[in-house]
């Protein structure tokens, strides 16, 4: 393929089918976040076996997210817009006092409900997980911001982000089955 035609489908996918990639991107990174942590686990446990169920929940909230985060940078965008540094700063606030408290309460109820499990066991597992998830929310998710806001261009934004998203799902995937670290040891 030459460069003119990666160029060109590159061009497509982050304008006339931004959703489409951004939803694209965001189940595939979900999706790899978790196959990493379970290569992790099975180096400590070489008999476990890779838990495709597992991976394919973690992709299925990639279906939520993908779009929302889509929606939400063009939200901010629109009633922020701009890249001056105190329009960033307001940007970041508002994706750390709105977006992440949503994002950290939906993937750990997603993920619930996706096992099977009642909304109040949902619940239980959002409240058990929230604090410690959005304070390290705010140690990764503002600086990472600040890049996005202030350098990128709109489109590039959820692919960004969904890169950076790579390692928090990592992080993501461990907390949200770090019972299972604790009953294997």
């Amino acid at each position: 393929m030459s460069m003119s035609k990666i160029r060109t489908v590159t061009k497509r996918l982050f304008s006339k089918h931004l959703l489409a990639t951004n939803t694209v991107t965001s189940c595939t990174l979900l999706c790899i976040g978790d196959s990493v942590i379970q290569h992790i686990e099975r180096l400590d446990n070489p008999g476990a076996t890779f838990n495709y169920h597992r991976a394919g929940r973690m992709l299925s909230m990639g279906f939520l997210f993908g779009p929302v985060s889509h929606g939400w940078y063009k939200v901010l965008d629109r009633f922020l817009p701009g890249t001056a540094l105190r329009t960033v700063v307001r940007k970041i606030l508002a994706d750390q006092l709105v977006a992440g408290p949503f994002f950290c309460s939906a993937f750990f109820m997603g993920m619930s409900l996706l096992e099977g499990k009642t909304v109040k066991q949902g619940f239980d597992e959002v409240k058990s997980n929230f604090i410690t998830v959005y304070m390290i929310d705010w140690c990764v998710w503002p600086p990472a911001q600040f890049i996005n806001f202030f350098f990128l261009p709109p489109q590039f934004r959820v692919v960004y982000v969904s890169t950076i998203t790579l390692l928090w799902n990592c992080f993501l995937s461990w907390m949200k089955h770090r019972e299972h670290h604790d009953h294997a040891a």
